[in-house]
């Protein structure tokens, strides 16, 4: 089996390879902290967009700048793995920056996914897809499930707080 997880330089030449193969190459990207349900139904929607899906990972470093030093509850090497794990995605790429913009750039996909709690206007990278021709899509989440909300049910399940 092909390694999923790749480095973002190896990603920009698979992108390339892929759009000339005529391929659509779909970028989403995220923390993945604590892997659900919502997550999974979400991916595998992304994936529906297109041929390829390219996930951009959070990595500790970026999760930290952006959630706090609590988080993440699972380190990146083992996040990683789990996602590249799942059917839907073809590859991982860790990414230690607050936002995608650097990745989107280089990977260039056809289909930028994020989801409809995210205006198309804040979407990062929604810009450069659409002036290379490509597009933005929305997806809607079908879990009211979060990771937040999993780590407080933890705290009140087992410690009697949040």
């Amino acid at each position: 089996m092909v390694n999923k997880i790749v480095e973002l330089n190896e990603m920009c030449r698979l992108s390339r390879e892929y759009a000339s193969l005529g391929r659509t190459v779909v970028f989403t990207n995220g923390c993945f902290d604590i892997l659900h349900a919502g997550h999974v139904a979400y991916l595998e929607k992304a994936k529906s967009l297109g041929d390829i899906l390219v996930l951009g990972l959070n990595s500790d470093l970026s999760i930290r700048q952006i959630k706090g030093d609590l988080r993440p509850v699972i380190c990146q090497t083992q996040r990683a793995r789990v996602v590249a794990a799942l059917g839907c995605v073809d590859h991982v790429v860790l990414f230690d920056a607050p936002d995608p913009e650097d990745l989107i750039r280089g990977i260039a996909p056809q289909v930028l996914v994020k989801g409809a709690d995210w205006p198309e206007d804040k979407i990062i990278g929604a810009d450069f897809v659409k002036g290379r021709g490509g597009r933005v899509a929305r997806v809607a989440f079908e879990e009211d499930i979060s990771t937040s909300k999993i780590i407080e049910r933890i705290g009140q399940k087992f410690y009697g707080r949040t």
